[in-house]
């Protein structure tokens, strides 16, 4: 997955080491300062596949513009054929902008989307040897999915287990803020001095 540089990095006018500046200008276009060339949203797309670090920052500013560009091709994804997020998804993750909540779900997302890269890692590496000399061997992919069906069974398990902890944490953290915002309300026990 890119590495773009977060927007933390926003007050830096050098890039650091090893991270590719690209350039917004006000005409929309996007100047790659590696290649000294123009290149499309459909570049910048195939820099984040190849997993390269990026920033994007306003030509004329500096600012970071790094987030905006990858949520608009996120936006070109979710506009053409199969979009990952239903109606209903995005409707939810609008309601937690300006939410008490909102930093905790961003955290929650984060953390099981990571936790889903690392589940499906684990299969790639365990399914490398189904290939031989002469290609796809269906012998070997029968013999995998005898051993691999409870090995998933436990990966899959072990992810939901995480995702449920997780979902726990976010559930006691939420209980904490409510207990130190309204003390003595009915249903929180009083706090402790």
């Amino acid at each position: 997955m890119a590495q773009a540089k977060r927007s933390a990095d926003a007050g830096q006018d050098k890039p650091e080491s090893g991270v590719r500046t690209l350039k917004k200008y006000p005409n929309r276009r996007l100047y790659d300062t590696e290649t000294s060339s123009y290149i499309t949203l459909a570049d910048v797309k195939q820099m984040v596949l190849a997993g390269e670090d990026f920033v994007v920052r306003d030509a004329k500013s500096n600012e970071d513009l790094t987030r905006s560009i990858l949520l608009q091709i996120i936006l070109e994804e979710e506009t053409g054929g199969m979009p990952m997020f239903s109606t209903g998804m995005l409707a939810h993750i609008i309601r937690f902008y300006g939410h008490t909540m909102q930093g905790l779900m961003g955290a929650y997302l984060e953390k099981n989307i990571q936790a889903f890269i690392d589940m499906q890692n684990r299969f790639a590496e365990q399914s490398a040897g189904l290939y031989d000399t002469k290609g796809f061997n269906p012998e070997m992919w029968t013999q995998f999915l005898n051993v691999q069906a409870p090995m998933m069974q436990g990966m899959m398990s072990n992810y939901l287990e995480q995702s449920k902890n997780m979902f726990v944490q976010m559930q006691e953290q939420m209980q904490k803020q409510a207990e130190s915002l309204m003390p003595g309300f009915p249903g929180f026990p009083p706090q402790k001095r």
